[in-house]
């Protein structure tokens, strides 16, 4: 079993910047397919990006050039980082692991552990 615990979310301003952890617990995660999910109110969750224990990460195209997803392994923690935020980025974002990384990386189903979730708001 795994635990997940998201931290780092806020109130920003249109072109500020915040950095998400989620931190895990129970198992070493450095095999597992890491990922970040959003969900906005009324909105179904989409996912944000991943990375897999080797090759690129992988992001959703609004965020491209803006966030930037890593992992320390030792630690065991999964990082956001969240730059020229926008309104449209206003969700709350979940971490999520796969234990065996063998279903599509952009579909929440494929994933076995999810945080709570940390609220990111981003005023106009």
């Amino acid at each position: 079993q795994v635990q997940l615990v998201e931290s780092g979310g806020a109130l920003v301003q249109t072109g500020g910047s915040l950095r998400l952890s989620c931190a895990a617990s129970g198992r070493m995660i450095s095999t597992y397919v890491m990922a970040w999910f959003r969900q906005a109110p009324g909105k179904e969750r989409e996912f944000v990006a991943g990375t897999r224990w080797i090759g690129n990460p992988d992001y959703t195209d609004s965020v491209k050039g803006r966030f930037t997803i890593s992992r320390d392994n030792v630690k065991s923690t999964l990082y956001l980082q969240m730059n020229s935020l926008k309104p449209e980025d206003t969700a709350v974002y979940y971490c999520a692991a796969d234990r065996f990384g063998g279903g599509s990386t952009y579909l929440p189903t494929t994933y076995d552990y999810w945080g709570q979730g940390t609220q990111v708001t981003v005023s106009s």
